[in-house]
């Protein structure tokens, strides 16, 4: 039983993700009253090195960079817009 359960979820994931469907990234679920200011949020990412050449609001609730890090490292970033915290990078 557990084998057919294990071979239908791999299934449906290869569907899936053949299919188009995207798993969008969400930080939180707090309301937005309560998120960092954008402006301020983006300076402090400057003062800690980063050149944030594109800043977005995400569907999942994020805060979105691209652009590079301390090392000048092209990056993709999602950040909690609550808390500030990293959800998710990525470095080319």
């Amino acid at each position: 039983m557990k084998k057919i359960v294990m071979l239908l979820v791999s299934s449906t994931a290869l569907l899936l993700g053949g299919c188009g469907v995207k798993s969008e990234t969400v930080c939180t679920s707090e309301p937005a009253t309560s998120w960092m200011d954008q402006a301020e949020f983006q300076a402090q990412l400057v003062v800690q090195g980063y050149t944030i050449n594109k800043f977005k609001v995400t569907e999942g609730q994020c805060y979105e960079i691209y652009g590079y890090n301390q090392e000048g490292q092209k990056v993709e970033i999602y950040f909690n817009p609550v808390t500030g915290e990293k959800v998710k990078e990525e470095i080319e």
